[in-house]
């Protein structure tokens, strides 16, 4: 097996491709302008904690029983991830009348209302997770659909990694 495949390297380009995309995001928030919704926020907080999980496994460096756990809790949480982006494509797809009233920004939410409501507005969006604020010149994407596309590609490396023969 070639060393760039070592199970403890794997986790660390797991790790590395997560930091990868949450930069990517950062830049989009901070030197694009695009304010982040909701669902944004959800979806980055899941790339972060299944990047923590490849972290943890890179310093770790399990036998195959450890593998599989790491492996598959990354999966999971990709997994979670990847639904919370269906969701909001979902929210994207749905006729003007249909879509769910914008709400105020997270961080004045964050201030004003209750963990509860943050948080159930965190999982389900509202009409700002609606809004198609970037598509990608190329092929036509928003932001939802690559986010979806990461989360993915990494449930299967996690799982790849969590199953295969070394």
């Amino acid at each position: 097996m070639p060393n760039a495949l070592r199970p403890r390297l794997v986790n660390l380009y797991i790790f590395l491709f997560t930091v990868t995309l949450l930069a990517i995001a950062m830049y989009m928030e901070h030197g694009m302008g695009l304010e982040p919704c909701p669902l944004c926020i959800t979806q980055r907080i899941f790339f972060l904690a299944a990047g923590l999980v490849a972290l943890a496994a890179f310093a770790h460096g399990p036998a195959v029983r450890g593998r599989r756990v790491y492996g598959i809790g990354t999966a999971l949480l990709s997994l979670a991830g990847a639904g919370f982006a269906l969701r909001q494509l979902w929210l994207q797809s749905l006729p003007k009348d249909q879509v769910p009233s914008c709400g105020p920004s997270l961080s004045y939410m964050v201030e004003m209302f209750p963990l509860s409501e943050v948080l159930a507005t965190m999982l389900s969006g509202d009409g700002n997770c609606a809004e198609v604020s970037w598509v990608d010149p190329v092929f036509g994407l928003s932001i939802p659909w690559w986010t979806l596309f990461g989360f993915i590609g990494l449930a299967a490396v996690a799982l790849w990694q969590a199953f295969r023969r070394v």
